[in-house]
């Protein structure tokens, strides 16, 4: 009696190749994904694994090479092939319409016409069971804007699943959740697996493909370099695959030296568009050579808190110091004249305009410093090799001050913002998420010049939603919740402490 033969691998690559003009994105791409598997994908920034995973869902065609699916060669020519194929894709930056709800986002595009009667009686029966089935709770009749959005990645679950899918791959998935969300996430992922479906994880968080895969490969500079079975590798090994040295996964740092208070916030009260309180009558100083972190859950005031401080927000009540100078009715440009420097948590609405070359980008906010022009006249020539000299330090790639800013990847994107506004030197550095959507080496490099920071007898304000970086970085933590200053912690104090205050719970 002959044994039945293996079933096909879901997913099949074979001499993948893609360019963008001079750009070598994917190179001679061999990949295996098992049936019934979570694989992770890792790489740097900039290392092909977006426009891989674009060729897999028919958003780009490849030069060269074959897809198999299920062990059947077929050509992917657009994203409505793959769905067909039985692949889904939860993006990034969630393609959901805001203001409908979770029933007509799901179903939108599927149904033909109106969604009333028995096509929504019919979908809404259909979602219920696959939330049964997969643990998606979610409102259907809640509108997708007023979701949190660990709730709207669910829905985005959900679209792939009704469409058929047996494939999802998951671009950076938890990028934008907190921890609890996370953990939910990684749930999920299990019950589809355990239910026959193949994942594919792109992530830059190894700790995370530890933790949920099964295989993962790795992707540097346009090429796979190597496979591993997770069970079989550590995070130290991965990390020198993906940059191809070793990297140093724990910030090294002396004692602090805490000298004068460079920052003062004394009651501060901060209110949103609708006359609620995001910063409730907070108080902190931040001394010259330390790092206070802010750790919470997102949406906690943290935001709200740094915009106030940066001056790009109005505060209700309360004082702002800055070197004991008052500062609540300057503005922006005058604070940054007195050293403050704002590395913003998002740096496509606030740190960078996408469609400017890097060197404009490189002074945006310092335009009228004098070494760039005089009046309303710009050296370019000097802000070019003012931009050039950045590339160089801060290893920014590709090394092209003429890029458009849009064309670097996430990583490098966040090395233009640390590099200008650093540069200046400033007495005081505010950042919000400094490491948000940047590979391995890049949150080495960016974690390294923040310390320096702090060694050099400056004061940083750190925001971040990692609790890991926030502990690693940090000589003080103070924790937010609900808009108030909770507590404060030393960075000795561990994650279970730290996460029940975050969630409001005293400890």
């Amino acid at each position: 009696m002959s044994l039945d033969p293996s079933p096909a691998p879901a997913i099949e690559l074979v001499g993948i190749d893609k360019k963008f003009g001079p750009v070598h994105a994917n190179k001679n791409i061999n990949l295996t994904v098992a049936r019934g598997s979570i694989h992770g994908i890792i790489g740097e920034n900039g290392a092909g694994k977006s426009t891989l995973m674009s060729i897999i869902y028919g958003f780009y065609q490849a030069d060269q090479g074959q897809i198999r699916i299920n062990g059947k060669p077929i050509v992917i020519r657009d994203s409505q092939t793959a769905i067909s194929s039985g692949i889904g894709m939860v993006h990034q930056h969630f393609m959901l319409v805001e203001n409908f709800t979770v029933l007509e986002n799901v179903v939108l595009g599927v149904e033909g016409g109106a969604l009333l009667g028995r096509d929504a009686a019919r979908a809404r029966e259909e979602l219920k069971r696959l939330q049964k089935d997969y643990g998606l709770e979610v409102d259907l009749d809640a509108i997708v804007e007023e979701l949190p959005v660990g709730a709207q990645q669910r829905v985005e679950i959900l679209k792939a699943l009704y469409r058929g899918a047996d494939i999802l791959i998951l671009d950076e998935p938890t990028g934008v959740l907190t921890p609890a969300e996370a953990d939910h996430l990684f749930n999920v992922l299990r019950v589809l697996r355990e239910q026959g479906k193949t994942i594919l994880l792109i992530t830059h968080k190894l700790r995370e493909i530890m933790a949920i895969t099964d295989t993962v490969s790795v992707m540097r500079r346009g090429e796979m370099v190597a496979t591993r079975a997770t069970a079989e590798t550590t995070v130290e090994e991965l990390a020198e695959l993906m940059v191809g040295r070793r990297v140093l996964l724990h910030v090294e740092k002396g004692e602090a030296k805490p000298g004068p208070v460079l920052l003062s916030v004394k009651n501060l009260t901060v209110k949103d568009s609708r006359g609620l309180k995001m910063v409730d009558n907070v108080s902190f100083d931040v001394r010259a050579g330390e790092i206070v972190g802010i750790a919470g859950v997102a949406g906690n005031g943290q935001s709200e808190l740094l915009e106030a401080i940066a001056g790009i927000r109005k505060p209700s009540s309360g004082e702002i110091l800055i070197d004991g100078q008052p500062v609540a009715e300057l503005d922006a440009a005058r604070r940054r004249e007195l050293g403050l420097a704002h590395i913003p948590e998002d740096r496509h609405h606030m740190g960078l305009v996408l469609k400017f070359e890097e060197y404009e980008n490189s002074i945006l906010g310092y335009h009228r410093d004098q070494r760039y022009g005089r009046g309303a006249f710009l050296d370019l020539e000097a802000i070019r090799k003012d931009a050039e000299d950045k590339i160089a330090k801060y290893d920014i790639r590709p090394p092209n001050p003429r890029l458009k800013t849009a064309n670097f990847s996430g990583g490098n994107q966040q090395k233009i913002v640390v590099a200008r506004e650093i540069e200046r030197d400033p007495k005081l550095l505010i950042v919000g998420q400094p490491t948000r959507g940047v590979d391995v080496g890049a949150i080495e490099f960016i974690h390294r010049r923040i310390i320096e920071r702090r060694d050099a007898g400056k004061a940083v304000l750190l925001v971040s939603v990692e609790l890991d970086e926030i502990r690693s970085l940090s000589d003080r933590i103070l924790v937010m919740f609900a808009g108030k200053i909770v507590g404060e912690k030393t960075s000795e104090a561990g994650e279970q402490t730290l996460g029940l205050m975050m969630a409001g719970i005293a400890a």
